[in-house]
């Protein structure tokens, strides 16, 4: 599409052109996944936010989590779907940096308050005794506004270092978002301080916030085996199994993409990998939390009643 000695302003996104055939097809079915994760997600707000039933610190950073999600999804679907229908698309070098930099400040959002619901499940059931004092409303804004301004500076970061790169080869990203690997594959310009930057600092968050989840949760099934009846088991189990279903649906594919060496002959798997990090992952938590939480299921029945 473009000479060596051309500069790129626009990429041209190939999309899922291994699955033209079925193109329509797949623009029904997520276009429904992002139908329904929207409403999940804008539902969940909107109960949280009005019902003071749950006004608990859970459910405070359920919002937050699920205001991020339906931005994150946002992001990325509407574009995926017009490159799946059109069988791919055009998008400006603005346009690709900028959805790069919302794509990586949600997901560092995301995985954020993860680790503060896990840890907010942790004083629950290893500490309930210093629960309501650690966890009060001033402490929980503070993490959620820590959380939002630290993501979306570390990704600035990041976004500042792309705009210094110069693309002047091939234009064409055989994806159907503007992901780093392929992005920072098609720069003529040095990209080492970039790739270091990676390594140094949105790598090792990941592997830290991960490790922190996995450390809180070893700790709250030792707790949860130490209690002598079944039913109290399973009542506190209870209590954090939907969290647990969300972090291993968001971390999963999250590791896969960007831990796993990125290699072109892997690049089909890659951007199915990355369909349910972007796709289904987010419809998980709105129907994981509104299926399995009682208190939700609760406020939203009252609230269809009326």
């Amino acid at each position: 599409m473009a000479n060596d000695t051309k500069t790129v302003n626009y990429f041209y996104l190939v999309g899922l052109h291994n699955y033209k055939s079925i193109n329509i097809l797949l623009f029904i079915v997520f276009l429904t996944t992002y139908l329904v994760t929207l409403t999940g997600d804008l539902v969940i707000s909107i109960l949280v936010t009005k019902s003071h039933r749950l006004q608990y610190p859970m459910f405070y950073f359920l919002k937050h989590l699920s205001i991020s999600e339906l931005l994150f999804t946002t992001n990325i679907t509407p574009n995926m779907l017009y490159i799946i229908l059109k069988g791919g698309g055009f998008m400006s070098l603005a346009g690709c940096i900028i959805q790069f930099y919302v794509y990586s400040a949600l997901g560092t959002v995301e995985s954020l308050i993860l680790s503060i619901m896990s840890y907010d499940r942790y004083l629950a059931i290893c500490n309930p005794l210093r629960y309501a004092n650690v966890m009060n409303l001033q402490f929980c804004r503070t993490l959620v506004l820590s959380t939002w301004l630290l993501s979306l500076t570390c990704s600035f970061v990041t976004m500042t270092l792309l705009c210094q790169l110069k693309f002047c080869g091939s234009n064409v990203i055989d994806h159907y978002i503007c992901d780093f690997a392929p992005l920072v594959d098609l720069a003529c310009s040095d990209t080492s301080i970039l790739r270091v930057e990676l390594f140094v600092l949105a790598i090792p968050i990941v592997i830290s916030l991960f490790s922190f989840i996995i450390w809180t949760y070893v700790r709250i099934f030792i707790t949860i085996l130490r209690i002598s009846s079944t039913i109290g088991r399973q009542k506190t189990f209870s209590t954090c199994s939907s969290h647990l279903a969300s972090v291993c649906s968001f971390y999963g594919p999250l590791i896969i993409i960007y831990l796993v060496p990125y290699r072109k002959d892997s690049l089909n798997i890659n951007k199915f990998v990355s369909i349910f990090y972007t796709v289904v992952t987010p419809l998980f938590n709105p129907l994981i939390y509104s299926l399995r939480n009682e208190e939700i299921r609760h406020v939203l029945l009252k609230l269809l009643k009326r």
